[in-house]
């Protein structure tokens, strides 16, 4: 990103995504630790690593718009507006989560803020986001949806599936493809021939490969196809190379063993993308550094007291087990 590209953005939204990719960090970082801990129930996939993706893509979206995420979605969610407080009681199983405790990690879900779900099934998303575009079309909103998923879930057909019909019927739904280079424990190119923001094209969809540790290229990338796609010209993929930075789930080294190169690690934390960020505001002077250490000192008082407010609340009624899991038919459906 060039320093006039830097200065054409507004203070404030510079500040915004900063913010929130430290957010998101000190979130994951801190169920690390419950996880270790033994203070989680289940697996957690976190996003450590990841964070410019989320918030480049989110800050490019309205309040209207709405996203689909994956299993490794937390920081999806907080990019999209979900507050960490609920969000740490949903993955502690208590009621005050966004989902009263009922949907954990991988089934978070808040239609109040247009996400449409974190999802345990690999590409599970994709067409829960082009059947939400396909709503906004047929209803005449100029919303878009975003699918969030990985560069495994780039093999599924039910992704090509989801494209075709997506260029058919124009629809405004942007493919974003988080490709960290490892299908779980293989690495991608192993799996995957060619590039993933190519496989659109054959079907008249336009691809771009970007720099997903780049918190500014990735809010470009999306702001245009964002645009496009409001326009009614249709989907993009965009492919965002980027990295985690913990294993597939955490607890893996039980099983997985050591799959992944120490210096291709400690060349992708080189590249963090909140310190690269950093260093650009500082010295575009767009932020002091105390200002940074501020925002940082208030996010991580912010998910501490997460989860105090997750320990205070109760676990759900076992009577209310089977509520929630239906849509309710109104007289008018019922006709």
């Amino acid at each position: 990103m060039t320093s006039t590209a830097l200065a054409s953005r507004p203070a404030e939204e510079a500040r915004s995504m900063l913010r929130q990719m430290v957010r998101i960090r000190r979130f994951e970082e801190k169920l690390a630790v419950l996880f270790k801990r033994g203070r989680l129930p289940g697996f957690v996939h976190l996003y450590l690593g990841e964070e410019a993706v989320a918030v480049g893509v989110c800050a490019a979206l309205r309040e209207d718009d709405r996203i689909t995420s994956t299993h490794r979605g937390h920081g999806h969610l907080i990019a999209k507006g979900a507050e960490v407080d609920r969000m740490m009681a949903e993955l502690f199983g208590r009621v005050d989560g966004y989902c009263r405790g009922k949907g954990g990690s991988m089934h978070i879900v808040s239609f109040e803020l247009g996400i449409m779900g974190t999802n345990g099934i690999v590409g599970g998303g994709i067409p829960i986001g082009t059947g939400s575009a396909l709503g906004d079309q047929h209803l005449g909103r100029d919303s878009v949806t975003v699918v969030f998923f990985g560069d495994g879930a780039s093999n599924q057909g039910v992704f090509f599936e989801s494209m075709n019909l997506a260029a058919i019927w124009k629809l405004p739904v942007i493919f974003v493809c988080e490709n960290n280079g490892y299908t779980e424990w293989t690495p991608t190119e192993e799996l995957t021939a060619g590039l993933i923001a190519d496989r659109g094209k054959p079907m008249g969809i336009p691809g771009v490969q970007i720099d997903g540790n780049d918190v500014e290229a990735v809010r470009a990338a999306a702001e245009e196809a964002i645009d496009r796609a409001r326009r009614g010209e249709g989907p993009t993929v965009i492919e965002a190379r980027t990295y985690r930075w913990h294993g597939h789930n955490e607890g893996e080294e039980a099983f997985a063993g050591d799959y992944r190169p120490a210096e291709e690690q400690q060349s992708w934390r080189d590249r963090d993308p909140i310190s690269t960020y950093v260093e650009r505001l500082v010295d575009s002077g767009v932020i002091a550094r105390d200002e940074y250490e501020l925002i940082d000192r208030e996010e991580t008082d912010a998910v501490d007291r997460a989860v105090e407010f997750a320990e205070a609340s109760p676990f759900p009624d076992p009577e209310e087990a089977l509520e929630h899991l239906f849509a309710t038919a109104t007289t008018g459906d019922a006709k």
